[in-house]
């Protein structure tokens, strides 16, 4: 083949330097144990710097989201369908670390309900209690000890209390237990939902990303191999085993081999390599003139999201401090009370309305969002009934794939997410926060008073939480340690194997499933 060269390939191949793909790599290295380790090498598109010097500061700046506007050289800036006629910039981290290096450092876990129900389809391994000893292994919590929480793994997490938070968070507090929420101090323990302090995995204004975490405290480890600058076109397959990747790099294109391929790149690059490599719906990737290799119809299928909007206040300045050590402070989640229709009763709370800590013109530089000077209140649905799909526009692997969300298709969706609108309209314009607003950003009175109309002032902002999850979903794509059916040496490890988005944000959550994962693997490698 022209110009490409075959190099020495590992033990395991793993795609995606992001959370999961960052720690199943160091778990899998691990030579602590004599004969134990396998050489591993971990391929990122974006750059993987080697030096803490090296690192981009935007990686570091967990006060911003600096890399998450579009355009950005660390971010993929893939678009999404997020609703009927209404396309949003997807952000994904185009960088070690994933884009838990370029996202607000939320760090609150999945929870009870959520792996339960992952159980309940059939995968005992995921339940609530035996996920939670892979959530610890990964945290070192500096506000809790003792279970749920670790006090000796890697990624540093914190929370800023009453009395030390922004004046915009101590007023949000004050209204929502004005109103009747309740206090929930630890949102990453077992309890009902209510208002508190967001766990982040920021610490004095630094994020810790699993660049930092995970990658660089193993830099030189001999059987560890991070390879940044490497884009993976596709997966090599003999039959139906696969054996490596091909991939480009400096303009060359290689080939990649190993005893196991792992695709780590996240609930988009997952899905989208399978499609890519022939591994997906026949019908699709015949008319793309890719050859099949296995006849997959779930793959690119069933991946949810959180569907959210975000209502605005224009605080005095005195509300927002000049400096400030996190993106986000605080949260509210609530159960809803509409219809809840396709996805059952559900007790750890589908509203999440997350104040920020500044105007998104700070936050964001040079990116689209709320209006000079005003402080979004995002407000999110945690569960939805709709889910959409990810599909391949062309097989050149320079193209951006085809993502659609199908958010607001279904009557409880939207009946949900107005319920969570009129909650937070309600918590801006209560005394606590209304002392502190100039102007308010939401909807007015009359628009509050109207399913319709809010429904059309809901469907004009829509956006999505950038919580992708699914399409490659265990059960119908994978088993339960990620192996793909239908084909051998090829697992996924990461976000697109759960079936549903998990009902809060997803980084500590993936993080999580590469110590999980990691645990699923067999002494030796097998077939």
């Amino acid at each position: 083949m022209p110009g490409v060269r075959a190099v020495l390939g590992a033990d395991v191949v793993i795609v995606g330097a992001g959370p999961t793909g960052s720690a199943l790599a160091v778990r899998l290295s691990d030579d602590t144990t004599p004969g134990a380790a396998r050489s591993v090498q971990l391929l990122e598109a974006g750059p993987a710097p080697a030096t803490c010097d090296a690192v981009p500061p935007e990686v570091l700046d967990g006060t911003r989201m600096a890399a998450a506007r579009p355009g950005h050289a660390l971010n993929w800036s893939f678009t999404g369908k997020v609703a009927p006629g209404t396309r949003r910039p997807v952000p994904r981290g185009r960088v070690a670390g994933g884009s838990g290096a370029i996202n607000g450092g939320v760090f609150i876990r999945g929870t009870r309900e959520d792996f339960d129900a992952i159980a309940a389809l059939g995968h005992p391994d995921w339940s609530y209690e035996r996920v939670l000893p892979s959530f610890a292994a990964v945290e070192h919590d500096h506000d809790f000890a003792g279970p749920p929480h670790g006090r000796r793994g890697p990624v540093p997490v914190r929370r800023t209390f009453p009395g030390s938070a922004s004046p915009l968070t101590e007023a949000f507090w004050a209204a929502c237990r004005g109103l009747g929420y309740p206090w929930e101090p630890d949102k990453n323990a077992p309890g009902p939902p209510g208002v508190g302090p967001v766990p982040v995995n920021v610490v004095s204004g630094i994020r810790h990303s699993a660049l930092l975490t995970h990658l660089l405290p193993h830099a030189g480890r001999p059987h560890l191999t991070v390879r940044g600058g490497v884009l993976v076109r596709r997966i090599l397959f003999a039959g139906t085993r696969a054996i490596g990747v091909e991939a480009e790099t400096e303009g060359r294109v290689q080939v990649v081999r190993g005893d196991e391929i792992v695709l780590a790149a996240g609930a988009i690059g997952s899905a989208r390599l399978l499609l890519l490599s022939g591994v997906g719906p026949a019908d699709e990737l015949a008319d793309l003139g890719i050859r099949v290799v296995h006849g997959a119809p779930a793959v690119g299928r069933a991946v949810t999201d959180h569907p959210g909007v975000a209502v605005g206040i224009t605080p005095v300045p005195s509300a927002v401090p000049a400096a400030r050590t996190a993106v986000v402070e605080a949260a509210l989640h609530a159960v809803s009370t509409a219809a809840d229709e396709g996805t059952g009763a559900r007790r750890d709370g589908d509203l999440e309305i997350m104040p920020y800590t500044a105007p998104f013109t700070e936050l964001i530089p040079g990116g689209a969002g709320t209006p000079p000077g005003e402080v979004a209140f995002g407000v999110t649905l945690l569960r939805t009934a709709s889910s959409g799909a990810i599909r391949l526009a062309s097989a050149d692997p320079h193209a951006p794939p085809l993502i659609t969300y199908r958010h607001l298709t279904s009557a409880a969706d939207r009946a949900r997410l107005r319920e969570g609108v009129r909650r937070c309209a309600e918590i801006l314009t209560s005394a606590p926060l209304r002392r502190l607003t100039a102007s308010y950003g939401g909807p007015p009175a009359a628009v509050l008073g109207s399913d319709r109309a809010l429904d059309t002032w809901i469907g004009e902002r829509v956006s999505t939480a950038n919580h992708l999850s699914g399409g490659c979903a265990m059960g119908e794509v994978t088993d339960a340690q990620g192996r793909v059916h239908g084909v051998t040496g090829l697992r996924v490890a990461d976000s697109s194997i759960l079936p549903r988005a998990p009902s809060r944000g997803t980084a500590a959550t993936a993080a999580m499933m590469g110590e999980h994962l990691a645990r699923s693997f067999p002494p030796t490698l097998e077939s």
